[in-house]
């Protein structure tokens, strides 16, 4: 099979000086330089999240204080990567929430694996996990990326309750002290 050369068609004498290619080239850079600056200053102005924005997994606890978490680790099974790991923990006999199955005594989710697909809050039966709207976690060592029980409750704060689990149910006979 032979080879055919291709016919190019000579440059023009504009074509070889290359200046169209350096003007669009100039045409670029000052478009870029009287256009009005897009730059933030990070830590003070933040760019506006999207709705919809899946942020930083967190715990949250009810609005009387309580942890939601029912220690089912449902979030633990459906997490892709496994960031999280839970330890199931009892609750004692005698404590006003002894009539819930049983809380998490360890609670970690690593954000180095964490890909914030938000399964976990969707899976939760108690909405005691959700994503917040934080995007910037940071830290100096791997061991300050896992966030445990303690800094997960920091970061999530508060919610309403839509399921009151942790209130206990009243007995027929509070009902009738309630009247007196």
């Amino acid at each position: 099979m032979a080879v055919i050369p291709l016919e190019r068609k000579p440059l023009t004498l504009i074509e070889r000086t290359y200046v169209p290619q350096i003007v669009a080239g100039l045409k670029t850079t000052l478009t870029h330089l009287l256009r009005p600056k897009e730059t933030l200053e990070y830590p003070e102005q933040r760019p506006a999240i999207p709705a919809g924005y899946r942020g930083v997994p967190t715990l949250v606890k009810d609005p009387h204080g309580r942890e939601k978490c029912v220690s089912c680790q449902l979030c633990e099974f459906v997490c892709p990567p496994k960031a999280i790991r839970i330890t199931p923990g009892e609750i004692a006999p005698g404590a006003p929430t002894s009539h819930v199955e049983k809380a998490p005594q360890e609670f970690e989710i690593d954000m180095l694996r964490c890909i914030y697909c938000g399964m976990c809050q969707e899976v939760c039966p108690e909405e005691a996990i959700f994503l917040q709207n934080q995007f910037s976690m940071t830290g100096y060592t791997r061991e300050e990326m896992v966030n445990n029980k303690a800094r997960l409750y920091e970061l999530g704060g508060t919610l309403p309750d839509q399921h009151h689990k942790w209130d206990k149910k009243k007995t027929a006979e509070e009902h009738g002290n309630d009247r007196h």
